[in-house]
């Protein structure tokens, strides 16, 4: 009889093949020039499933893009397990900084460099060809379901309504996830829990129209300037948010579960060489994995106003723009953190400008209990593969559909993700090792096999 991982290195060029031909459509969900790109992404990820023993896949159109939900139903009675993933990508700008083109893949040095290569198209991918894998070798133990959406890039506005009037549809057991990170191949984790989201935009509106910096500086506000101070007072001296009951929310961590953190592999030095920073900035009184895991954050992801161009224009500008995010931990609600931070902004605004702020998207934090079933085979899965138990741990990022998916179908969630922090999400040159994709296919076969001896 043929084993998985015979199967999976006979097989393992062209399941590479495949990926590569994924990366190459620019499943852009943020621009409307892309739909195109983004339905037929869609449809190259049905013809995926079926290929891999789907009896049924559909793409169902949705407000923005489609969701593709497949299924292989091997027996009603025993457990079904449902896979989320996600075929669209961030925008690749700046396209400067990237060593080749983003949705032109290359292999280099093990990595493949490429858009969505990490974030997502890898990573579901991964569960695709392990089905496959299960599929040919005639092991699988536990009914199968994939729902790939098209918009977690722009925060899943539609999934929500898509998840709620198809119960039926997606009921399981579990939902299977493949979104996050683990430290490394020589130290295997499993994130517990990934940070809800509040993202809004925050305009300052100064004079009728851009005017002369010579002529009018000194007399009317810059909008830019007035921009800048107000962001500024968001943090203390201490790097600690200082907008009123920003905190008052907040789960306060154990000394046990800060502890079980700090066992995980850290080096400061090795970093910021990583990220090319002297320093490491952050919350005074919490570590770097507990600021990037366990604290509430708020950050400034984009700002701009007057003149960008080549050369120089003195101008006073009538208008700046900030994209802000507030990254949340669990009890705190994204609806209440975005409705706060819409109205400080407004509230600090001085007289001398307009000020419109309002809310792009967010979702709520989501936790994994460590002693539920799905957990625990996740993490025996790990070990059988790595040849060691993998160490809990909080992910920094925000996934916003988990929450809508415990709240409307009433399962849990369990992660089980092979990227790495280091694999440059969301930035230029976005990677991801083939030895992390091979493991990924390598392992996913063991969840499902102890998933279902443990229900």
């Amino acid at each position: 009889m043929q084993t998985w991982k015979d199967y999976q290195e006979k097989n393992k060029d062209r399941f590479l093949e495949e990926l590569l031909e994924l990366l190459r459509i620019p499943s852009i969900s943020a621009k409307k020039e892309h739909k195109q790109d983004l339905i037929k992404c869609a449809e190259a990820v049905k013809q995926r499933l079926l290929q891999a023993g789907a009896d049924k896949v559909d793409i169902y159109p949705t407000e923005g893009h489609p969701v593709v939900v497949g299924e292989k139903i091997i027996d009603p009675s025993k457990p079904t397990v449902l896979v989320y993933g996600h075929y669209d990508v961030q925008p690749p700008d700046p396209l400067e900084l990237w060593h080749s083109g983003p949705f032109e893949p290359v292999i280099k040095d093990g990595k493949i460099f490429a858009r969505g290569s990490c974030d997502d198209k890898g990573q579901f991918y991964m569960h695709i060809k392990a089905f496959e894998t299960m599929m040919q070798t005639n092991t699988m133990e536990t009914n199968i379901k994939f729902i790939i959406e098209g918009e977690e890039e722009v925060g899943s506005p539609n999934l929500g309504k898509f998840v709620a009037q198809n119960k039926e549809l997606l009921k399981a057991d579990v939902i299977l996830i493949s979104d996050t990170a683990m430290i490394s191949l020589e130290n295997p984790s499993i994130d517990i829990g990934v940070r809800g989201l509040s993202y809004i935009e925050v305009e300052v509106t100064g004079p009728n129209r851009d005017l002369h910096s010579g002529v009018y500086g000194g007399a009317v506000a810059n909008p830019i300037t007035i921009l800048a101070k107000m962001i500024a007072t968001c943090h203390d001296e201490n790097n600690h948010v200082t907008i009123p009951g920003f905190y008052d929310d907040v789960v306060e961590v154990t000394a046990e579960e800060r502890k079980l953190m700090a066992a995980a592999p850290y080096n400061d030095e090795e970093y910021k060489k990583d990220l090319g920073v002297k320093e490491l900035w952050g919350e005074k009184g919490f570590t770097t994995n507990e600021r990037t895991g366990i604290r509430p954050t708020i950050e400034l992801n984009g700002i701009w106003g007057g003149y960008q161009d080549e050369g120089a224009k003195t101008v006073l500008p009538s208008k700046a723009t900030a994209k802000i995010s507030a990254r949340l931990v669990p009890n705190q609600s994204s609806e209440k953190i975005t409705k706060m931070l819409l109205d400080y902004f407004k509230k600090i605004a001085p007289a001398n400008v307009i000020v419109k702020a309002f809310e792009h998207h967010g979702g709520e934090p989501y936790m994994t209990p460590i002693d539920s079933k799905a957990y625990q085979a996740a993490a025996k899965a790990m070990e059988t593969t790595f040849g060691k138990k993998p160490i809990p741990v909080r992910g920094g990022g925000s996934i916003p559909i988990c929450f809508l998916f415990e709240k409307e179908l009433g399962i849990k969630v369990v992660f089980l993700g092979f990227g790495l922090d280091s694999d440059n999400l969301h930035s230029p040159n976005e990677k991801f090792d083939l030895a992390n994709f091979y493991k990924g296919i390598e392992t996913i076969p063991y969840f499902h096999k102890y998933f279902a001896e443990m229900k």
